[in-house]
């Protein structure tokens, strides 16, 4: 029997964000060769291999729930104006999850113009697809912008997640499956809600 997702709480997030993954996780990403489960699958798995933290694996897991979320729809390589699906996904996360967790989704687009703002090199990594979006979403920060991003405390883990949404577009790339990360995720909504 199907889990009722009719309300959402501590107890059923976790199984609603999986039941995402299935069934929508097959849907293209922006143009990219991996889908969009594929693509958050595969910074989480990077994350992992390398010692990241669980807030930045999860981070990287869920930072584009947003394009599943958006009232707006997904991105189409023909846009000409922004969906913001980064809102979009954090404020569905932000009831459930820590803020870092929640600003690795929120600010991962912000991040990407900030670092081609302050790292010009970082422009040769992005893709067709993101150096498009790049130019919906208004290009590198300036100053003033540069400034209030750095006020940021969980600076370090979007600029990370960032990277890591660089790197999950592989398509020869295996990952495990959701159901691998999800007692990780689990352990964040625990640690946000406080242990029942």
């Amino acid at each position: 029997m199907k889990p009722d997702f009719s309300t959402l709480n501590r107890d059923n997030i976790v199984a609603f964000i999986g039941d995402i993954f299935d069934r929508r996780g097959g849907e293209e990403y922006l143009g990219e060769p991996v889908t969009m489960a594929e693509h958050m699958l595969q910074g989480a798995t990077i994350a992992e291999q390398n010692g990241q933290s669980e807030e930045i694996i999860v981070g990287a897991l869920l930072h584009d729930i947003g394009h599943f979320t958006s009232e707006f729809g997904t991105y189409h390589p023909d846009d000409t104006e922004d969906r913001h699906h980064e809102d979009a996904g954090a404020e569905v996360l932000e009831q459930f999850f820590p803020s870092v967790i929640t600003d690795c989704c929120r600010y991962h687009v912000a991040a990407k113009r900030y670092l081609c703002a302050t790292k010009p090199d970082y422009f040769n990594r992005l893709s067709t697809a993101s150096v498009h979006t790049l130019e919906l979403q208004g290009g590198p920060m300036n100053a003033e912008e540069v400034a209030e991003f750095e006020a940021n405390p969980n600076l370090k883990e979007i600029i990370q997640v960032r990277y890591l949404d660089e790197a999950g577009k592989r398509a020869d790339m295996k990952t495990p499956d959701f159901t691998h990360f999800a007692p990780m995720v689990q352990r964040m909504v625990d640690k946000h809600l406080g242990a029942a």
